[in-house]
């Protein structure tokens, strides 16, 4: 059994501790067992191929201990190594941890977990990884936020970005100082995908009056404000676990969120204020009225994603949802009935940020109002209808409205509804047809107990846009090309992608862009299979951990089950 940590003396700011000694500062003194820690050698397999120097923590400590008594595991991320970024050992180690959290609660132990985020979100040097990582982590957070609160505090500068903010969102409580931020694009990439004038970068007052932890209480994305002292987080934290499962989460409030969104003038530019102020008055009050869906059929573009939707259902069964750019057909494949379900370009989207097929706040609200939907219509059917999502999504969307209104709590409403729904028996198959990037895919389609894709060279799936990539990772675009070719995780292309055994089968066909007969027969008799496949009891994503290059995730996993079983007895 490893020994309690002991920290000696601490600061009494919470901001300037490590992220070991903020994990032993949460836990009831003594109480605290660090797993897989820095003796346990995990680092990285892929950084130093990149001539990246490894942690041997990989900037993530596992605590395992007690909150005023209860069983508690604390997740802390190291915003000093990489920026605090995710790749393959590190996000292995969060949602291991989660997942036997999980298992303990089944069991009937009340184990509760508490993360610290200090993260840039996916680590680029391990980027599709590091994004499957973190897709694991939401579904173990979806799951284990059933039983016990998932706490979240951000403290440090560095805040909580990428699909760690998709994390934040899906957490039962938050916590945050006036020091934190939090939200889904860093403001050097929004810059560069949608200029200065959208977003400086450099004006970190703006930035903060925007995600800023005052800012976040003030628009109800964050449940309490604490000053940056370690007993007083620890104190707030005690107090957040006390109130027990929240009635319902941040995620569950898409109509409202809906109604909101769309009386918002979006013609000018949105101040804090008014932001705060459309935040805090929709997700406090439920008067809203759930929007309509639009009447009549749809008009369709020429994308990727809206022509398979064609193939494989009738262009006529489509229906919008609660706005033009997701739309949903009910439809069979074998006799399995199931609603297929599309995001798609809208040139007049409500939201400019948005109008080429990106994910946005109105794309990630609707998403969860039509599952949680089907979910309620099918509640009492013994088989439930399949839900497949056809993914054809450039990216999330980057501009200043998105941040300023919680983009990140609106995807992070996407994932649960998705994870919600497998865990309640509907099947969920991907489709990629097209490109699969970051955050969108994340809401859209990653949460699938399956993932299918056509073998062609159109369908890209990353963490990122190729050119933000390179200035964030301060290479060039040919050096990622290069590094790529022999880093799997780096690479855009599907076979990479497949590699990593996130795709249970490529599909061949021959007309990509413009399916035959044959092409659509061969995509329907491949889900079809699935379907009939795919055990009822099959609610989970590990089928996933099984490709070549995902070594380092079941290791993680095989070497922390151990240690937590010799700490549980």
């Amino acid at each position: 059994m490893a020994e309690p940590v002991a920290t000696g003396w601490q600061p009494a700011n919470f901001i300037e501790l490590s992220a070991r000694e903020r994990v032993a500062a949460l836990l009831d003194p003594g109480s605290f067992t660090e797993l897989l820690d820095p003796f346990a050698r995990l680092t990285s397999p892929w950084l130093p191929k990149q001539g990246i120097v490894t942690q041997f923590d990989d900037g993530v400590v596992i605590g395992k201990g007690r909150l005023n008594g209860q069983p508690a595991v604390v997740a802390a991320i190291e915003g000093a190594f990489q920026g605090g970024s995710l790749g393959e050992v590190a996000g292995a180690k969060i949602a291991g941890a989660l997942e036997l959290a999980v298992e303990d609660n089944r069991q009937g132990i009340p184990t509760c977990a508490v993360l610290v985020l200090e993260t840039g979100g996916v680590r680029l040097q391990e980027a599709n990884l590091g994004l499957a990582a973190i897709a694991e982590i939401h579904a173990a957070i979806v799951e284990l936020r059933q039983y016990q609160p998932v706490i979240g505090i951000i403290t440090g500068p560095v805040g909580c970005f990428g699909g760690m903010g998709i994390a934040a969102g899906l957490c039962s409580y938050l916590l945050m100082t006036r020091e934190g931020r939090l939200g889904l694009n860093g403001p050097q990439v929004i810059e560069q995908e949608a200029g200065v004038a959208e977003y400086d970068s450099r004006d970190r007052p703006f930035i903060w009056s925007l995600t800023g932890g005052e800012q976040r209480v003030a628009s109800t994305l964050v449940d309490a404000f604490v000053s940056d002292d370690a007993d007083a987080v620890r104190a707030a934290t005690l107090s957040l676990l006390q109130q027990g499962l929240p009635a319902s989460h941040r995620t569950d409030r898409a109509d409202a969120m809906l109604a909101a969104l769309l009386q918002l003038d979006t013609a000018p530019q949105i101040s804090a204020l008014q932001a705060r102020t459309l935040l805090a008055f929709a997700l406090q009050q439920h008067a809203f009225a759930a929007p309509q869906p639009e009447a009549g059929h749809l008009h369709w573009g020429s994308s990727r994603g809206e022509l398979w939707s064609q193939a494989l259902i009738a262009a006529t069964d489509w229906r919008c949802a609660a706005v033009p750019s997701v739309c949903y057909a009910d439809g069979e494949l074998g006799g399995r009935a199931c609603r297929f379900i599309l995001i798609r370009p809208d040139a007049s989207n409500h939201f400019p940020r948005a109008r080429q097929g990106e994910v946005g706040l109105l794309e990630g609200w609707a998403l969860t109002s039509l599952i949680e939907e089907t979910q309620r219509a099918d509640a009492e059917l013994p088989v439930k209808r399949a839900l497949i999502a056809i993914v054809d999504v450039p990216s999330q969307a980057y501009g200043r409205r998105e941040e300023a209104l919680g983009i990140h709590q609106a995807l992070a409403a996407a994932a649960a509804a998705y994870a919600g729904a497998r865990l309640a028996g509907h099947p969920l198959l991907s489709l990629l047809v097209g490109k699969a990037m970051s955050g969108a895919f994340l809401a859209h389609g990653y949460q699938a107990n399956r993932i299918f894709a056509l073998d062609d060279s159109k369908v890209l799936i990353h963490a990122m846009g190729k050119a933000s990539a390179a200035r964030v990772t301060l290479r060039s675009e040919a050096e990622l090309d290069e590094l790529a070719a022999s880093i799997p995780p780096m690479a855009y292309d599907v076979h990479s992608f497949a590699s990593l055994g996130l795709i249970e089968r490529l599909i061949p066909v021959q007309h990509a862009d413009y399916p035959d007969k044959a092409d659509i027969e061969q995509v329907r008799q491949t889900l079809t299979q699935a379907l009939q496949q795919l055990p009822a009891d099959d609610r989970h994503l590990q089928c996933r951990l099984q490709g070549e290059h995902r070594g380092a995730s079941r290791e993680v996993r095989q070497r922390l089950h151990q240690s937590w079983q010799v700490e549980s007895h």
